[in-house]
């Protein structure tokens, strides 16, 4: 088995998720050296938007539950954690693929792209192969759209995976699917880590506009991409932000044990 992911002096706990990642380079190497021990996992980081899924759903309460790495996506997340005085850094999915590609380079580590479209997964892996020469890309696949994890497609996509021999599958379908799907590889795969990375292949094909560096850091990546998609992205948004009163309530018992363990 590989090395455990690092221990936080107090983790922060949301609707039962622990963070277990506090940072990209300890996700990086959590990460790599599972797949290099040949281990099933998954990785998932936790935003709002999956908290409020989190809430309604129970298979995707059940699929997070089973990942083996997961992140603080959400920068309320990351102010609650700091609030406990445990410093978590925020990790998206799209921070992670290039960092892992780099590493999956060096230790020989094939990888696999499922998700988005095929014109995105071509430019995606042609790129990835330009900037880490050498990285083995070991297939790709595209599922049609309105893809179900449970479906006969999903099924495909498992056994291309499988037959591909990838150590790494970074997994862009969005939530819930792409945790969805993930869980189920745990179950049907052998040897192979599942990344849920949301669109960041398409940040790397250049087929999506990721945030300014700025407004990532200052926690505002949220509002530069509702400016640009008001219509699909507002109602989420909006959904997310009723959480916040909720989740910063059922933290502040957390807050206050850390706290005081620091005491004592």
């Amino acid at each position: 088995m590989s090395e455990p992911p690092p221990q936080l002096q107090s983790n922060l706990t949301v609707d039962g998720i622990t963070i277990n990642v506090p940072s990209l380079p300890d996700a990086v190497s959590s990460i790599v050296s599972a797949a290099q021990h040949g281990d099933n996992f998954s990785v998932c980081t936790l935003n709002l938007d999956h908290v409020v899924q989190l809430q309604q759903h129970a298979n995707f309460r059940a699929a997070y539950r089973r990942a083996r790495f997961v992140t603080a996506d959400g920068f309320p997340i990351v102010m609650l954690s700091r609030l406990m005085g445990t410093r978590i850094e925020r990790t998206t999915g799209a921070d992670l693929v290039e960092p892992i590609c780099a590493e999956a380079r060096k230790k020989g580590l094939s990888v696999f792209l499922l998700g988005s479209n095929d014109r995105t997964l071509q430019m995606t892996a042609q790129r990835l192969s330009e900037r880490f020469r050498g990285l083995q890309i070991a297939g790709r696949f595209a599922p049609g759209p309105g893809f179900d994890p449970y479906s006969s497609e999903a099924d495909a996509a498992i056994e291309r995976i499988r037959d591909s021999g990838a150590k790494l599958c970074f997994v862009a379908l969005g939530a819930p699917r792409q945790e969805l799907f993930a869980a189920r590889c745990l179950d049907e795969l052998n040897g192979t880590g599942v990344l849920c990375i949301g669109a960041a292949l398409d940040f790397i094909a250049g087929t999506q506009s990721r945030a300014p560096s700025i407004a990532r850091k200052t926690g505002l990546e949220w509002a530069w991409r509702m400016l640009r998609e008001p219509r699909r992205l507002g109602p989420r948004y909006v959904k997310c932000m009723t959480v916040v009163p909720r989740l910063v309530a059922r933290t502040i018992p957390q807050i206050v044990q850390a706290r005081m363990r620091k005491a004592a």
